[in-house]
């Protein structure tokens, strides 16, 4: 008997990192529905029984992209010695993670959607929860010296921490535009070299 009326199975993890990849290179706006059915290899009805929407769909990709992707970048905080340490290794990964050819460039939680009057409430609101925290490992870090005395009592961990998650997202849009890992450890090189200035090694 014919099963032609019957959906195609596919796997829907691979499907939804395909998706993943795609956001990650156009952003939600710039992703349209005949694009992800093309890269996951469903039509438009199989992918809305399986994720529901293109909101919800991007929701679950961003989640992909938390647990799969990048998480060197935050062991770096707590496998370094010195909150100093830390926040270097946290940038040079970042680097790397951010300028690997065989993936898109910058990051899907910083690019993916920035105006609320052009992509899902939802979704900017979820992204902007993200990052908050991404903010807030920076700075519990941060604290962390300050609670091992590595860095003084009236050390600011909350401006601190902004500071170097600024870094970072401008190193998100440099990678985006082209700029190469070396261009990136420049930056890093850089934000570092704030670092004794902002820990009040310069104080008289």
């Amino acid at each position: 008997m014919s099963e032609r009326g019957r959906p195609r199975t596919f796997d829907r993890t691979a499907a939804l990192r395909r998706a993943m990849e795609l956001f990650w290179a156009k952003g939600y706006e710039g992703t349209s529905v005949a694009e992800l059915t093309t890269v996951m290899g469903i039509n438009s009805p199989s992918l809305y029984a399986a994720f529901g929407s293109k909101e919800a769909l991007f929701l679950e990709a961003t989640e992909y992209y938390t647990q799969a992707e990048g998480t060197e970048i935050w062991a770096a905080l707590d496998e370094a010695s010195t909150a100093c340490q830390a926040i270097e290794n946290f940038l040079r990964q970042t680097a790397r993670a951010y300028s690997q050819p065989n993936r898109p460039q910058g990051c899907l939680i910083t690019l993916g959607a920035l105006h609320e009057d052009s992509s899902s409430g939802a979704i900017c609101t979820d992204l902007r929860r993200r990052r908050a925290e991404n903010l807030t490992a920076l700075r519990k870090r941060l604290e962390r010296g300050v609670a091992e005395r590595e860095l003084p009592a009236d050390f600011d961990c909350g401006a601190v921490a902004t500071f170097y998650a600024t870094v970072q997202h401008g190193m998100s849009i440099q990678a985006r535009d082209g700029a190469s890992c070396t261009a990136l450890m420049a930056t890093v090189t850089g934000a570092m070299a704030a670092w004794r200035t902002l820990a009040g090694a310069d104080r008289a």
